[in-house]
């Protein structure tokens, strides 16, 4: 598993797309997989950068990426030392009421769910460490 450290904020987004990118570079990753897997690490690493750690704090976010396996699939970790929370305990947002009748926040990681084929997440040594499964 190959992994790299950014800073948890906003502006590193273009980085670490460009991290995942290159794991994926030539192991023919179907487009729908790549657009999907993009917009999953987006979701994640914004609310990391948003999220985890105190406006005042300067945090990290480590990533991880692994390419291999038969079927091929894409592992991808988020490691962060920010606030513990787990965004699958929350419950689904209910995309059957609109926009106005729905509370706030919870479609990103709903996104997240449907569109990997496993997300979970543990609290271990001090970090929150959120890991999405894709085969390709």
């Amino acid at each position: 598993m190959v992994e790299r450290i950014f800073p948890a904020t906003l502006d590193q987004m273009e980085n670490v797309q460009a991290f995942i990118g290159e794991q994926l570079e030539h192991c023919g990753c179907s487009m729908k997989a790549r657009f999907q897997l993009d917009i999953a690490v987006e979701e994640i690493f914004v609310n990391i950068a948003n999220y985890a750690y105190l406006p005042e704090q300067e945090g990290k976010a480590t990533v991880r990426c692994c390419v291999g396996g038969s079927p091929l699939r894409v592992t991808i970790q988020f490691l962060d030392n920010g606030k513990p929370f787990n965004p699958l305990s929350k419950e689904d947002a209910d995309t059957t009421l609109s926009a106005e009748e729905r509370e706030i926040g919870g479609l990103g990681i709903l996104m997240v769910k449907k569109s990997m084929d496993e997300v979970e997440y543990v609290y271990e040594d001090g970090k929150n460490i959120l890991t999405i499964k894709k085969s390709i």
